[in-house]
């Protein structure tokens, strides 16, 4: 059996069953920013005076709510849940998301007997269920929300499938804070209706979504999963995470969702000759969305790195050649070229340019550029990366903000007239607020940016591995 997702997932409806005080209300609250119609249903008379106080009006029967329903969020007992989901099927509900957990997760006969009934409503009345033991939905540009502090509006250009909650909210929350927007995002819990595959064919065709990544511990049928992947991996990048790799965590998954958990070597085999990307954490989710969101595609892997000082370069070149990228040595014309104005005072010009001497720590706009013209214009280089010396510089952007926007101009007129893909490092520092306020900045241009250069090496290394796989290279 399909569903057709569109209405659940950019709902013009919703309504929210369950709702009470002793959360805050937490669901209504959620669904503040919704651009649509937010209803509640509750029963308890002692519940119904907080509701209205949110200005949100209160039916006391599903049946009683006007117009179409297109997305509802069930927070009910577990017991409650059956008889409510088989009033949504009555109605024509687009899709039900439900948030109560404590079914065939826990493994106890009560939980299994309940789940196996929310199974067969489901079926019987064509419910696209999402969950249970989950916290649905969150579209940014409608406001509906998995949490209150999840931003709201513009439309992201990321998408994700969550089989947990936390990690679902997280990639909206610390996504946003790195530069990443999410379209669509759906946390999955149980999954025993809608799964992995279902998201997955609704994300690739959804326009909004430029880049899809997911959190999954496991899937109930492989091949689908497989199929579903290759499907959409021919359309645009996708990133999976995996939970449950070891053995310790398999145990874990099949508590947490109920969900077989295969070997990580496997199912990162499985994943790559799909041509999608593993990914092993939430950070490196988001740092490998990031860079194929952010920095140009590219099907070669030989960097110019450009760094401020001696030591860093030695770093920086450890750091992109241990993740499988190359630092080879420039063209004999990009070396004449740099030898007429290159400071070797204090510096290099080979591969990577220690060009703090050359450009001065204020980063004269004029000289970045040369460099920039240099290294995009030669053959051998394929990719650039970026010190961005918070160290020295952090102090000066604070006090002569211009400083900083310098900097970015250069960056930004190099991005503009480049093809090949460009990443900048801004590593934490003792003025770390500082460093954080910058990176807002850096972000804010479209400008992938990365805390450590271990982290933009393999982030970028693996967003190439995925154009060299749609380019049939590997």
């Amino acid at each position: 059996m399909t569903h057709d997702l569109r209405r659940a997932l950019a709902p013009r409806t919703v309504v929210v069953v369950g709702s009470k005080k002793a959360d805050g209300y937490m669901w209504l609250r959620n669904y503040s920013t919704f651009t649509g119609n937010v209803y509640s249903v509750q029963i308890d008379p002692n519940e119904i005076p907080g509701i209205e106080a949110l200005g949100v009006q209160n039916f006391t029967s599903l049946a009683d709510v006007p117009g179409d329903i297109d997305y509802v969020m069930l927070a009910v007992p577990r017991q409650v849940a059956p008889r409510i989901l088989a009033d949504c099927a009555k109605r024509g509900v687009g899709g039900v998301s439900l948030f109560t957990s404590g079914f065939a997760e826990t493994g106890e006969e009560e939980g299994i007997k309940l789940q196996q009934q929310l199974l067969e409503i489901a079926r019987e009345g064509n419910v696209a269920l999402i969950g249970p033991n989950c916290m649905g939905l969150y579209n940014r540009r409608l406001g509906v929300r998995q949490s209150g502090e999840q931003g709201a509006g513009e439309a992201g250009d990321a998408g994700f499938i969550g089989q947990s909650g936390t990690h679902s909210i997280n990639f909206g929350l610390v996504g946003e804070a790195h530069g990443v927007r999410v379209s669509t995002s759906v946390s999955i819990g149980n999954a025993i209706i809608l799964d992995v595959p279902d998201y997955l064919d609704y994300l690739t065709d959804d326009p909004e979504t430029k880049v899809i990544a997911m959190y999954i511990e496991g899937v109930k049928d492989g091949s689908r999963f497989v199929e579903s992947l290759r499907r959409a991996t021919a359309k645009k990048p996708v990133v999976v995470w995996k939970g449950g790799v070891t053995d310790a965590g398999a145990r874990a998954t099949a508590s947490h969702t109920g969900s077989l958990a295969a070997p990580r070597a496997v199912f990162d085999a499985i994943v790559r000759q799909a041509g999608a990307v593993p990914a092993h954490s939430l950070e490196d989710t988001i740092d490998v969305v990031k860079a194929l969101l952010y920095a140009k595609p590219a099907t070669g892997r030989r960097m110019g790195l450009m760094a401020m000082t001696g030591g860093q370069s030695v770093v920086i070149t450890d750091a992109f050649v241990d993740a499988g990228l190359e630092v080879p040595r420039l063209t004999d014309a990009s070396y004449e070229q740099l030898r007429s104005f290159f400071n070797i005072v204090g510096g290099s010009y080979q591969n990577p340019l220690d060009m703090g001497g050359t450009i001065g720590f204020g980063g004269s706009r004029e000289t970045l550029g040369r460099l920039f013209d240099i290294l995009d214009a030669d053959v051998n280089i394929d990719a650039i990366a970026m010190e961005m010396a918070s160290g020295f510089l952090a102090r000066m952007w604070q006090s002569t903000p211009a400083s900083l926007d310098t900097l970015l101009d250069a960056i930004d007129a190099h991005r503009n007239r480049s093809a090949k893909p460009f990443v900048a490092v801004l590593q934490p520092q003792h003025v770390e607020e500082v460093v954080v306020a910058a990176r807002k900045r850096i972000q804010e241009r479209g400008i992938a940016v990365f805390p450590s250069f271990e982290r933009a090496a393999a982030a970028l290394n693996r967003a190439i591995a995925v154009h060299r796989f749609r380019a049939g290279m590997d």
